[in-house]
Protein backbone atom coordinates (compact mmCIF):
# COMPACT_ATOMS: atom_id res chain seq x y z
CA UNK A 1 0.00 0.00 0.00
CA UNK A 2 1.28 3.18 -0.75
CA UNK A 3 -0.18 7.03 0.12
CA UNK A 4 0.83 10.20 -2.06
CA UNK A 5 0.58 14.01 -1.68
CA UNK A 6 0.96 16.22 -4.07
CA UNK A 7 0.10 20.06 -3.61
CA UNK A 8 -0.23 21.92 -6.96
CA UNK A 9 -2.05 25.71 -7.58
CA UNK A 10 -5.06 25.40 -9.34
CA UNK A 11 -6.67 28.53 -10.03
CA UNK A 12 -10.77 27.42 -11.02
CA UNK A 13 -11.46 23.80 -11.67
CA UNK A 14 -15.51 22.88 -11.29
CA UNK A 15 -16.61 19.87 -8.99
CA UNK A 16 -17.17 18.17 -11.59
CA UNK A 17 -13.67 18.33 -13.64
CA UNK A 18 -12.70 17.45 -10.30
CA UNK A 19 -14.53 14.28 -10.17
CA UNK A 20 -13.85 13.24 -14.10
CA UNK A 21 -10.05 14.01 -13.14
CA UNK A 22 -9.69 11.96 -10.06
CA UNK A 23 -11.96 9.02 -12.11
CA UNK A 24 -9.29 9.12 -14.67
CA UNK A 25 -6.30 9.05 -12.26
CA UNK A 26 -7.52 6.05 -10.56
CA UNK A 27 -8.03 4.01 -14.14
CA UNK A 28 -4.42 5.70 -14.95
CA UNK A 29 -3.14 2.96 -11.57
CA UNK A 30 -5.95 0.33 -12.78
CA UNK A 31 -4.39 -0.03 -16.15
CA UNK A 32 -0.82 0.13 -15.18
CA UNK A 33 -1.23 -2.48 -12.80
CA UNK A 34 -3.11 -4.80 -14.88
CA UNK A 35 -0.67 -4.65 -17.87
CA UNK A 36 2.19 -5.13 -15.65
CA UNK A 37 0.12 -8.78 -13.67
CA UNK A 38 -2.50 -10.81 -15.46
CA UNK A 39 -5.92 -10.23 -13.92
CA UNK A 40 -5.83 -13.80 -12.71
CA UNK A 41 -3.39 -13.02 -10.36
CA UNK A 42 -4.58 -10.44 -8.35
CA UNK A 43 -6.89 -11.24 -5.17
CA UNK A 44 -7.18 -7.97 -4.30
CA UNK A 45 -6.96 -4.22 -5.49
CA UNK A 46 -8.16 -1.13 -3.76
CA UNK A 47 -7.13 2.16 -5.64
CA UNK A 48 -8.71 5.54 -4.30
CA UNK A 49 -7.57 9.15 -5.56
CA UNK A 50 -8.70 12.07 -3.52
CA UNK A 51 -8.37 16.00 -4.23
CA UNK A 52 -8.90 18.65 -1.25
CA UNK A 53 -8.61 22.64 -1.64
CA UNK A 54 -6.56 24.58 1.00
CA UNK A 55 -7.78 28.31 1.30
CA UNK A 56 -4.89 29.27 -0.65
CA UNK A 57 -5.92 27.63 -3.46
CA UNK A 58 -3.78 24.97 -3.41
CA UNK A 59 -5.21 21.32 -4.64
CA UNK A 60 -3.82 18.38 -2.47
CA UNK A 61 -4.12 14.70 -4.60
CA UNK A 62 -4.19 11.69 -2.82
CA UNK A 63 -3.51 8.68 -4.44
CA UNK A 64 -3.81 5.42 -2.47
CA UNK A 65 -3.61 2.21 -4.24
CA UNK A 66 -3.44 -1.49 -2.37
CA UNK A 67 -2.54 -4.81 -3.91
CA UNK A 68 -1.92 -8.33 -2.99
CA UNK A 69 -1.35 -10.95 -5.43
CA UNK A 70 -1.67 -14.14 -5.73
CA UNK A 71 1.20 -16.58 -3.70
CA UNK A 72 2.45 -17.75 -6.83
CA UNK A 73 3.69 -14.08 -7.17
CA UNK A 74 6.22 -14.40 -4.38
CA UNK A 75 9.45 -12.73 -6.17
CA UNK A 76 7.29 -10.07 -8.00
CA UNK A 77 8.18 -6.37 -6.78
CA UNK A 78 4.30 -5.22 -5.08
CA UNK A 79 6.23 -2.48 -3.72
CA UNK A 80 7.51 -0.73 -7.05
CA UNK A 81 4.26 -1.74 -8.96
CA UNK A 82 2.43 0.45 -6.32
CA UNK A 83 5.10 3.04 -6.85
CA UNK A 84 5.04 3.46 -10.29
CA UNK A 85 1.03 2.72 -10.49
CA UNK A 86 0.74 5.84 -8.17
CA UNK A 87 3.57 7.90 -9.93
CA UNK A 88 1.21 7.18 -13.33
CA UNK A 89 -2.19 8.09 -11.30
CA UNK A 90 0.06 11.92 -10.83
CA UNK A 91 1.25 11.79 -14.55
CA UNK A 92 -2.44 11.66 -15.46
CA UNK A 93 -3.66 14.27 -12.95
CA UNK A 94 -0.33 16.68 -13.71
CA UNK A 95 -1.21 16.25 -18.03
CA UNK A 96 -4.82 17.27 -16.68
CA UNK A 97 -4.16 20.08 -14.94
CA UNK A 98 -1.79 21.40 -17.23
CA UNK A 99 -4.25 21.49 -20.43
CA UNK A 100 -6.45 23.46 -17.96
CA UNK A 101 -4.68 25.99 -17.68
CA UNK A 102 -3.76 26.15 -21.50
CA UNK A 103 -7.34 26.50 -22.33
Amino acid sequence: MRLERSKIKVSSISVDELVDLCGKAEDAARKFILSRVPRRKVINLIISVNAERNEKGEMTFDVDVEVQLSSTMRGFDIKRLVRDAVDESFRVIGNYLEKDSEG
